[in-house]
């Protein structure tokens, strides 16, 4: 093996600089931040004659870890590593990847707050449910999901995986649009603003427009 190559090689598979080290623990720290706050939804979760109506949905909870298992270990065995010569690009792809990650994390965090005791595992309607549309839900409808999305895209460009950015593209964003397309025909009966709402705020990407961010409802 070319020495260059071989020491680039080495580089990939243990971090070798404090940059690199500190993007490992930030992702860490973000991962964990999420995780916690799904534990302490379902924790806090009052169900008890409160369900008007439930759909059950393939994705939920435990489908979203189970892909995340599954993304966690094409990072971790390193499958489809994109191979970079440039230490340049490789810090700037993790420093564009970090960016998106924080930013997924505290959209997730502020939307499970604002959300509140609205959160559910299952596709649920509440009987005392409020409309949310403040907050993250201006920026877009569904913020738990489109914050996941975001992050496993971050960390796509963060280790340089294509193994990972397809997964995401082929199976957690479709399943991701599932789910949402099944809380909305809910939320379409029960609240007769939500087309309204959904016509002018983007499911989980900001739609670029000036419309009037309502409050919760």
């Amino acid at each position: 093996m070319h020495p260059p190559f071989q020491s680039y090689t080495k580089m990939l598979e243990t971090p070798q600089s404090v940059f690199e080290l500190a993007a490992v623990a930030l992702v860490q720290l973000c991962v964990a931040a999420v995780l916690m706050a799904v534990l302490l939804n379902f924790l806090s979760a009052h169900t008890s004659g409160r369900v008007a109506r439930k759909q059950k949905s393939p994705v939920a909870t435990g489908s979203m870890l189970a892909f995340f298992l599954s993304y966690y270990l094409i990072v971790h065995n390193r499958i489809a590593v994109v191979r970079l010569e440039s230490l340049l690009w490789q810090d700037v792809l993790i420093a564009v990847g970090l960016a998106v990650m924080i930013l997924g994390t505290l959209v997730n965090l502020m939307g499970r707050l604002r959300l509140g005791s609205n959160w559910a595992n299952q596709v649920t309607v509440y009987t005392d449910q409020t409309l949310v549309t403040g907050g993250v839900y201006g920026i877009v409808r569904h913020p738990l999901y489109a914050s996941l999305i975001w992050m496993f895209y971050a960390g796509s460009l963060i280790y340089r995986n294509w193994g990972a950015f397809l997964a995401t593209s082929l199976i957690f964003l479709p399943a991701m649009f599932l789910r949402a397309r099944q809380e909305e025909a809910f939320l379409v009966e029960r609240f007769p603003d939500y087309p309204a709402y959904r016509s002018r705020v983007g499911m989980f990407f900001p739609k670029i427009t000036g419309g009037r961010k309502d409050a919760v409802r």
